[in-house]
C-alpha cells in the first residue's frame, strides 16, 4: 500500500509528493524552510532554516504515522557560503540520541531564492526498537 503527503505549493509545480510512504518505508522530499506562500523562513540564518526544513519533514513523517526515533537518515544539502556548522547544530540539537546516518554536503543552488539549506529524510516506520 501507498501513501503520501502533499503540502501544495512547488509539489505542484514540480508533480511530486513532500513525503511517501511504501510499507514501512518513508521518504520525505528536499525540503527547505517555506512558508505557505513559497517565501523563505529566516532568511541569512542557516540554523533557524536547518531547524524549520526538519521540523516540516517530520510533521510530514508524522502524517505518514513515524515520528523522529524512525528516521534511518538525513542529508542536508548547503549552498555556498552557508554556515555548515550551525546546520549541523540544529540536527544535532533536534536528533540527539537518535543519530540517524548523515550526509551534509554544500551544492551550487537551492530553490527557491534565499534558501541556504534543503534537507531530505529516510524512515522506517515501527522496525526499530
Amino acid at each position: 500500500m501507498r501513501r503520501d503527503v502533499r503540502t501544495g505549493g512547488f509539489e505542484t509545480v514540480g508533480g511530486y509528493a513532500r513525503a511517501v510512504r511504501v510499507g514501512s518505508v518513508v521518504a520525505v522530499s528536499g525540503t527547505a524552510a517555506t512558508a505557505a506562500g513559497g517565501e523563505v523562513l529566516h532568511p541569512g540564518d542557516a540554523y533557524s532554516q536547518t531547524r524549520a526544513a526538519f521540523e516540516q519533514a517530520l510533521a510530514a513523517l508524522s502524517e505518514l504515522g513515524g515520528e523522529l526515533r524512525d528516521v534511518v537518515r538525513t542529508r542536508i544539502f548547503l549552498v555556498p557560503g552557508a554556515d555548515w556548522r550551525r546546520a549541523v547544530d540544529a540536527h544535532r540539537e533536534l536528533f540527539g540520541e537518535v543519530a540517524p546516518a548523515n550526509t551534509t554536503l554544500f551544492v551550487a543552488a537551492l530553490i527557491p531564492d534565499g534558501a541556504l539549506v534543503e534537507i531530505e529524510v529516510d524512515a522506517v516506520v515501527g522496525q526499530i526498537t
